[in-house]
């Protein structure tokens, strides 16, 4: 292998991770020596050369067997001082780096090495450490003003969508109480429910409601430091912080604040040291009397991963569940987005009955909800049609394809039962015998992976059982998935089954 050889993996691995992560973690790293089929490469370094190692290592290993690298593995070194990797080929400047995943590792900030021979990396707006927004003028409507628009968007890590407001959300029985519970929060900067917690499936409203808080409290009070962001957000610049050895002013930008908002916490369940820096940051600000709002898509008790703390933590607040839309609720969302359509698609006309037609067919989120009628408004004004229910049959076949095929969990019982040839009553039994033990945590596991059914809802439907006896089912068989091949071949039998 030649420096050549790995100048055109390197080309080939821009184009695969894209240029932030190649920027942080490929650009560093320099071509060795290939000796018994182990490819050796200098690291600045251990620090880089394990998260290398550990992300990527697989990926360089396929791209440099493609080139007919003969190689089984792969070597992370720390480059000695008299190292030539000056002479790697260069593919693209550094830039801001922005990893893709969780970064491991037993180091504290105080032990992190600086990369030796990589540049500290000027932050891009994306990517740089969030500052508190400071809120325009009160609007009387409490509508984002243009100059609250231009504030939100400028302002790292809280990009706000001027179309989530409360004016623009839609209330429903199924949202009325996070929506009451979200407008309660948003009258002042006292904490009212710390934390307030709201979880729900996609497309139900959670980032909607965040965003309106958001932009009522900076409405109502300037001065407020209000930060909104994800939970992927936080992790990257805790991440970067480490690295750059810069713990200090993450922890005093986040904790000056008086509003902290962090959208998806699911994402950090089982991110070790960033769910430890969440931690400490979500108890100094409860201390300090300061409002924290945070979303996810199951509730804290359901996440597996997520460390026993942070989910007593999170459970000591006001926890609000935004259940999945009836057909009430959907026409609503459906009429309001139709009103607004209307002035942008002036000569699209809508037969009766359309609506109600979507709003029964497509009953799995908003999101989706919307985007059908986004289609059908728009390719009724590209063909000049009238918008009727065979129109809409056409035009949005997969989607309401996609919407029948919805697996229950009566359905994965059933099936479970006939592939296994015993009968329903057993499953939900308390008969522990292994005939029937098995079965009934395969149908648990296939009840948490194809349904959005949170654990005490699976554990309600067989027999009543504790959160904890599912969770113990589905990594029983996660794990005799690794080892028992007739188990991982049931198992994809029985999605395929349920799923066609």
């Amino acid at each position: 292998m030649t420096n050549e050889t790995w100048g055109q993996v390197r080309e080939e691995l821009l184009k695969v991770v894209g240029k932030n992560n190649f920027s942080a973690w490929i650009d560093p790293i320099s071509f060795d020596q290939l000796t018994d089929r182990t490819v050796h490469f200098h690291v600045p370094t251990s620090f880089i050369g394990s998260w290398v190692s550990n992300n990527f290592g697989d990926l360089i290993l396929r791209h440099l067997t493609a080139h007919g690298v003969s190689a089984d593995r792969v070597d992370f070194a720390v480059a000695p001082r008299t190292s030539d990797a000056a002479n790697t080929p260069k593919a693209v400047p550094a830039s801001a780096p922005e990893p893709a995943r969780e970064l491991e590792t037993t180091a504290t900030a105080s032990h992190m090495p600086e990369p030796a021979s990589v540049a500290a990396p000027q932050p891009a707006m994306a990517a740089s450490t969030p500052a508190p927004m400071r809120a325009p003028d009160p609007s009387p409507t409490m509508q984002p003003s243009s100059a609250a628009r231009a504030s939100a968007t400028e302002m790292p890590g809280a990009k706000l969508n001027s179309n989530f407001t409360f004016g623009n959300f839609v209330v429903g029985k199924p949202n009325e109480l996070a929506h009451a519970a979200a407008r309660r929060v948003a009258e002042t900067l006292d904490a009212t429910f710390n934390p307030l917690f709201l979880y729900g499936g996609v497309g139900l409203g959670k980032t909607h409601l965040m965003h309106a808080i958001a932009w009522d409290l900076m409405a109502r009070f300037p001065d407020a430091k209000i930060l909104y962001l994800s939970a992927e957000q936080f992790m990257h610049r805790f991440v970067r912080a480490l690295r750059e050895q810069d713990t200090f002013n993450f922890k005093e930008t986040f904790r000056s604040v008086d509003i902290l908002m962090v959208d998806d916490v699911q994402f950090i369940a089982g991110k070790s040291s960033t769910q430890q820096e969440f931690f400490h940051t979500f108890n100094a600000l409860v201390e300090m009397g300061k409002q924290i709002v945070i979303s996810g898509d199951r509730a804290p008790v359901d996440m597996e991963e997520l460390d026993s703390r942070i989910a007593s933590r999170l459970q000591s607040g006001l926890v609000v569940d935004i259940h999945p839309t009836d057909y009430e609720l959907r026409l609503s969302v459906l009429q309001h987005k139709a009103d607004l359509l209307r002035q942008k698609y002036p000569h699209v006309v809508f037969a009766d009955g359309v609506l109600e037609f979507l709003a029964r067919k497509i009953a799995s989120n908003v999101r989706e909800l919307e985007g059908a009628l986004n289609r059908l408004y728009a390719t009724g004004d590209l063909v000049r049609r009238e918008v009727n229910e065979e129109f809409a049959r056409d035009n949005l076949a997969d989607i309401l394809r996609a919407s029948d095929r919805k697996v229950t969990m009566d359905e994965i019982i059933k099936k479970t039962c006939e592939y296994y040839k015993i009968r329903q009553v057993d499953i939900i039994s308390q008969n522990r015998q292994r005939a029937i033990a098995r079965p009934r945590q395969m149908a648990m596991y296939l009840c948490k992976r194809l349904t959005t059914r949170s654990l005490p809802e699976i554990g309600k439907k067989f027999g009543g059982r504790d959160h904890t006896t599912i969770l113990y089912g589905v990594r029983k068989i996660e794990e005799l998935m690794q080892i028992d091949s007739q188990i991982a071949e049931d198992a994809e039998l029985l999605r395929r089954t349920l799923e066609a």
